[in-house]
């Protein structure tokens, strides 16, 4: 009986140390190896930027309005509107900040597991960021540098910044709210130009899903955004 009680308790201790050293690893050093993955892609970015630049076509100019038209304003008559699209999964094409929350990260193409360990991703089915419409955007709350970790703390206000092969984009939040994991409308389509950013809440939980809005106040489609809203019903 002594025997089998013995047995059970190294049991219970060797399990219990090895729950912890799991945490540790999961709390520590991914985040120390994500340190060297984002170091390595600041590196790829500069390379990558530099070929989708080479890589995109001359800007699309709409026509606002007649030269003729009675209606014309002091606006210019044709706004510029360059696209982008999506690269491969797991390559490095943006650069994301959040000045409010010390965030400086390299962004990623994809919400695969594996992809969202080297940093924030943007999930292929929504537009890039800079394009019109509803560019969602996902990361760690914990672990893996853990990006997101302080989302929370942003308000109506604050400033999200992003730079594409394209140029900067700059977001003003605009909300944040607390969803369920399968509230999927919050990656929907939106009128304008905007960013979602997903994570998990409460910290260390996958319970919920805490989830900012912001809307882009400025950036080379900016004025395009502007034109194509203010065409919308109801605009």
């Amino acid at each position: 009986m002594r025997r089998l009680v013995r047995i059970v308790g190294w049991t219970m201790m060797w399990s219990g140390a090895l729950t912890l050293g799991l945490v540790g690893y999961q709390l520590f050093v991914t985040d120390l190896i994500n340190d060297s993955v984002q170091a390595e892609a600041r590196v790829d970015l500069v390379s990558e930027l530099e070929f989708r630049r080479a890589e995109l076509q001359a800007p699309i100019v709409v026509e606002e309005a007649p030269e003729d038209s009675p209606t014309v304003t002091d606006r210019e008559k044709t706004i510029a509107f360059q696209p982008e699209q999506a690269d491969d999964e797991g390559t490095p094409f943006a650069e994301v900040r959040i000045p409010e929350i010390g965030l400086d990260a390299v962004l990623f193409e994809g919400v695969t597991p594996a992809t969202l360990k080297n940093g924030p991703g943007h999930m292929p089915w929504t537009p890039v960021p800079g394009q019109p419409g509803n560019a969602v955007i996902s990361g760690h709350r914990t672990t893996y540098g853990a990006p997101f970790y302080d989302l929370d703390l942003l308000k109506p206000g604050d400033v999200i910044e992003i730079d594409t092969a394209i140029g900067a984009h700059v977001y003003t939040v605009r909300e944040t709210v607390i969803v369920l994991p399968t509230d999927v409308w919050v990656t929907e389509p939106r009128p304008g130009a905007w960013i979602t950013l997903t994570t998990c809440n409460p910290k260390l939980s996958a319970r919920e899903r805490l989830i900012v809005f912001a809307e882009m106040t400025a950036g080379p489609n900016l004025e395009y955004v502007e034109f194509i809203s203010s065409r919308l019903p109801g605009a």
